[in-house]
């Protein structure tokens, strides 16, 4: 009877895991489409993507499921990877420019700034990060002092996050921090989860410099909640896709910001 519930429960997670890569291709799904697709019924696709949603890896609305993001709900790290990539690589290029030998820098929790971790390969550097995808990109560099964040794992974020992330860096102090966010929007920016602000905001009194890197993708919106007014950021970095009237905010506060052209990988 163990062996059958056993294959039970390794089919369901298999099931689970394909019906996720799939919703990951395509942004989102309905329940209809995906009891057709994996032929099992709809009642059983409704557990199936209960159970996605515990790991939030997708988010339910009324008759499918998304895994993009919403004003309270930030896409998985699997998604986010896949969004707006020629933008985010020209964003890290022109970071990378910033950045001196022998400087201490941090990156924050975004794939964004995983971009522009990929490029720390040839400069001696202290970097300092809470996100495991930077850590193993950064691991075994030898030019590279790495100093990780500690404290709770949040698997949704592949970031370590709570009290003992925001202990850790307040004992430090940096030349730069490079973060993304969520959303801009009326002069502030936002993030729709409490914790990943609460991080962001240690980091920004940590460092010497903050230089936000945000795509155009995450202008003109709003997240649950605020992180910082945009004059906090010492630098904004966007792409040439950056909605008119988010620039004409920037200007009239007087943000220093630069927009990178994303015509090429």
């Amino acid at each position: 009877m163990s062996d059958i519930k056993n294959g039970l429960g390794s089919k369901r997670a298999q099931r689970q895991a394909d019906i996720a890569e799939y919703v990951l291709q395509n942004g989102s799904a309905t329940a209809a489409d995906l009891a057709e697709r994996f032929a099992v019924s709809t009642m059983t696709i409704h557990r199936d993507l209960d159970e996605l949603e515990r790991q939030r890896i997708v988010r339910k609305h009324r008759g499918g499921v998304s895994v993009q993001p919403s004003s309270i709900f930030e896409s998985n790290v699997a998604y986010r990877m896949r969004s707006a990539v020629r933008e985010k690589r020209a964003l890290a290029r022109r970071a990378r420019e910033l950045i001196e030998p022998g400087m201490a820098i941090m990156i924050d929790g975004s794939t964004t700034t995983l971009e522009l971790a990929r490029l720390l390969d040839d400069i001696p550097l202290t970097v300092v990060t809470n996100f495991m995808g930077a850590i193993t990109v950064i691991r075994d560099l030898p030019n590279i002092r790495l100093i990780a964040l500690g404290g709770e794992w949040y698997r949704p974020h592949e970031s370590f996050l709570g009290v003992p992330c925001i202990e850790a860096i307040d004992a430090l102090r940096v030349d730069l921090l490079f973060a993304s966010i969520s959303a801009v929007s009326g002069g502030f920016t936002y993030h729709q989860e409490q914790e990943v602000v609460l991080v962001k905001q240690a980091m920004m009194r940590a460092a010497q410099r903050s230089i936000l890197m945000v795509d155009h993708t995450k202008l003109d919106r709003v997240a649950l909640h605020r992180v910082a007014p945009l004059p906090a950021w010492d630098l904004v970095l966007t792409d040439d896709a950056a909605p008119e009237r988010t620039l004409q905010e920037m200007r009239d506060q007087g943000i220093p910001y630069e927009l990178v052209p994303s015509e090429h990988d």
